[in-house]
């Protein structure tokens, strides 16, 4: 029977271990600290049988895995290739959260070769959010409006938030610094016809309303990474007409006002020191703006389509996430670990292809997936908004 070799037992881990455990796998929870492996378990100790829990220390893992079993990385992203890997000499499968980078993409070959899935980018983002753009290209293709000489706009926006805004518009809940050098690292994406390289994401904020159950919201975005590789991947073919395609962040209104002193300091840290002083900045935030216990969080996510033909729009459906946290659980690692427990029960079904791959774009697998994630999210709404020309006599 295959085992399940599940890293990390952090926050964005816990509701992903509880599922698989639940569902009766053979499972190992590896974690350098005992005791917060022991309290991801919590209460399933006197009822599940089905799982271990080991110190991850040097060497171990390596002994362990056999043939034919899934190994769950959600350690820091710069690990996965080393874990990957390790999967490879051992003909195990390998699942990870994080984007794919060069060095994960350089295994794709002897991944596939031996038949090994390994797949990444199937969290909340990259992960549901790769989901829901695969599920709008596919109803707009199926409309019978399709035409690739109209005008397309594609907007994919993600962020977590406190559930109760404070001033700084924002809390963490881990370590400050990768925001901080996200927010350091150059976007690009496709605005207004142009592919726009930007080196300073917050000066490219904008405000962007979400339409909930409870009404229009209005939050701020920014592109974040490079976009314009996921065109490809979401079906966009060189040969349309593409006005608008950008994948970044989303926060509440009033953020770029808030961080205004943030952003300085990030702008000055261009420098042989300036790793320093943004560890320096982190460790501040992380004392002034952690989450609390029990402290509720939010996660909002956004991806629409629209489509234009002569100046109007004859196509346009969005598809929204609004998932808050409880006592069990934050939003954000339900969202984040459940998709992961989702990708390795179809790895061990043989769902999924051999080699390198991102979250599946088969309509067959993400319907259920989406399915079994509102079973699990009490506090979310998940929400469907489609709009065709004869409701949009606003436009």
């Amino acid at each position: 029977m295959a085992h399940i070799h599940w890293l990390g037992a952090g926050l964005a881990s816990k509701p992903g271990i509880r599922r698989l455990i639940k569902n009766g796998h053979a499972l190992t929870l590896w974690e350098r600290d005992l005791e917060k492996a022991q309290e991801a378990v919590g209460d399933l100790r006197a009822t599940y049988q089905t799982y271990q829990i080991r110190e991850a220390v040097e060497g171990a893992l390596e002994g362990v895995i056999a043939a034919g079993d899934v190994v769950v990385s959600m350690l820091p992203a710069p690990l996965h290739p080393v874990i990957a890997k390790l999967c490879l000499q051992k003909s195990a499968h390998f699942i990870s959260s994080s984007y794919i980078g060069p060095d994960m993409q350089a295994l794709h070959e002897e991944a596939k070769g031996k038949g090994l899935s390994f797949v990444n980018e199937m969290g909340l983002d990259p992960g549901i959010d790769h989901l829901y753009a695969h599920l709008l290209m596919q109803d707009y293709k199926a409309s019978g409006l399709f035409d690739k000489k109209n005008d397309h706009e594609f907007r994919s926006y993600c962020g977590g938030f406190p559930a109760v805004a404070n001033d700084f518009k924002y809390k963490f809940s881990w370590s400050p610094l990768g925001v901080l050098k996200a927010l350091a690292s150059p976007a690009k994406a496709l605005l207004k016809g142009k592919i726009i390289q930007i080196e300073k994401p917050w000066e490219a904020v904008e405000d962007y309303w979400v339409q909930s159950m409870t009404g229009a919201e209005k939050f701020q975005s920014y592109p974040n990474r490079d976009s314009l590789p996921f065109m490809q991947d979401y079906g966009f073919e060189d040969d349309w007409i593409v006005s608008h395609f950008v994948r970044g962040t989303l926060r509440l209104d009033g953020w770029a006002r808030a961080w205004q002193d943030i952003f300085k300091v990030i702008s000055a840290a261009n420098h042989p020191k300036g790793e320093s002083e943004l560890t320096s900045l982190s460790d501040r935030l992380w004392v002034d703006h952690a989450y609390q216990p029990n402290e509720a969080d939010r996660v909002v996510l956004a991806v629409e389509l629209k489509v234009k033909k002569d100046g109007k729009t004859i196509w346009h459906q969005s598809k929204l996430l609004d998932s808050f946290g409880n006592e069990q659980d934050s939003a954000m690692g339900r969202l984040v670990s459940i998709p992961v427990s989702l990708a390795t029960e179809a790895v061990l079904a043989g769902h999924l292809g051999a080699g390198v791959q991102p979250a599946p774009s088969k309509r067959a697998l993400i319907l259920p997936w989406l399915e079994e994630l509102a079973r699990h999210h009490d506090h979310t709404q998940h929400i469907d908004h489609l709009n065709l020309a004869n409701h949009l006599a606003a436009e």
